[in-house]
């Protein structure tokens, strides 16, 4: 277990919640490009733990989200990690897809369940500066139901599916942009593509600011369903991620079903490494279609890049024994959602780095270097990915 003060496990407000007083707080959307900006204000906690303010531009929706790691990564296992975010985000994603899709065909679907499998991979050395991560095909299987005949659902679900705006993240190979701040000065990045514009505001300090609407919102957003097996020396064990040198593959699955109000429950197993298993919530809000119940799928997917983003800092830092004393990013994501006529689309990933060292410029240039590269999600942007999809019809 991590020595690392508990942050989330001493604080007793719910660890997802709407927030009542975003806009005084400083937390505004993007402006919009295509329909759907989301931005994500992200701060390191302690240890493994992190906290996002997520704001979705298209309907003013803004959650309040954090993440943990578990015994792998030293964490205290109070949060799901950020990999379980995102594809929650993406299960959602799919499922709020077909659902429409079929809403707009006068078709009523008997029923509809998904489960989701992502791969990811990890190579290298961190000392050496060769680690990188890397995303593998996603494997969906969309168990439907209707009154129509296979091909016509067969096509439902692969239309719903590009769709997506999960497809804008998934195809092309998208190199993120980013700006680094270092003690509060904007300094040039290293080997990262820089972004053009210059640094957002650091959100230093707004986080204590957030209030908890208290709207009536779905009961238990998350759930830890059952904790990790602490063991050692086993692949994927105790602390095995903080390895200096590694060659391991990662798996999480998300299977996923609406209840009779809706909301999408998403119920989660990280299983390489060995992990916790989660239950989420999640609804779109009432301009997308939704009541609001639960943070929406976009909101899953930026928290959870800008989360495992993050969480590469925290682990380059403790595996070269660099003191990193404060990190915080202002991340955006510009999608092309549904109803555009064309497959959902995205731009690259804008991202503004924080960081707070008594360290040099070099070494926060190289954070950033080795964040973005052994990051498993900004390797998803950069990877083209076509979802290997198998639909069981009855």
């Amino acid at each position: 277990m991590s020595g690392a003060p508990d942050i989330l496990g001493a604080d007793d407000r719910p660890p997802f919640f709407p927030v009542a007083n975003a806009h005084e707080a400083g937390f505004d959307p993007p402006k919009d490009r295509h329909g759907l900006s989301v931005r994500t204000w992200a701060r390191a906690l302690a240890g493994m733990q992190k906290e996002a303010v997520v704001v979705n531009g298209a309907t003013g929706a803004v959650w309040r989200l954090v993440s943990d790691e578990g015994p792998y990564l030293a964490g205290h296992d109070r949060a799901p990690c950020p990999l379980c975010t995102f594809i929650t985000g993406m299960v959602s994603s799919y499922a709020n897809e077909i659902e429409v899709l079929a809403s707009a065909r006068q078709l009523p679907l008997e029923r509809l369940e998904l489960t989701l499998s992502n791969h990811y991979s990890m190579e290298g050395s961190a000392l050496q500066g060769t680690m990188i991560g890397g995303a593998l095909t996603p494997e969906l299987d969309v168990a439907i139901g209707a009154d129509a005949d296979a091909a016509e659902l067969q096509e439902l679900v692969r239309t719903a599916v590009t769709s997506s705006p999960v497809n804008g993240l998934l195809h092309g190979e998208k190199d993120s942009l980013f700006t680094l701040s270092w003690n509060g000065d904007h300094v040039p990045v290293g080997e990262v593509a820089e972004l053009s514009a210059g640094p957002l505001p650091d959100p230093l300090g707004r986080f204590e600011e957030i209030e908890l609407d208290d709207r009536v919102v779905a009961d238990d957003l998350m759930v830890k369903v059952k904790p990790a097996d602490e063991v050692e020396d086993v692949p994927g064990g105790v602390n095995t991620s903080l390895q200096d040198s590694q060659s391991r593959t990662l798996h999480v699955q998300a299977r996923c079903r609406s209840r009779d109000d809706g909301v999408k429950i998403v119920q989660e197993n990280l299983f390489r490494p060995i992990g916790s298993e989660f239950r989420f919530l999640s609804d779109e809000a009432p301009e997308a279609g939704g009541r609001g119940m639960a943070p929406d799928a976009a909101t899953y997917l930026a928290a959870g890049i800008g989360f495992c983003f993050m969480t590469q800092f925290g682990r380059y830092a403790s595996i070269t024994k660099k003191p990193l004393d404060g990190y915080r990013i202002v991340q955006d994501l510009h999608f092309r959602p549904r109803g555009a006529g064309e497959p959902g689309g995205a731009d690259p990933v804008e991202t503004h780095v924080f960081l707070d060292t008594p360290e040099g410029k070099e070494f926060a240039r190289k954070t950033l270097d080795m964040g973005e590269r052994t990051c498993f999600l900004h390797a998803t942007c950069r990877t083209h990915l076509e979802p290997k999809l198998t639909v069981q019809l009855g």
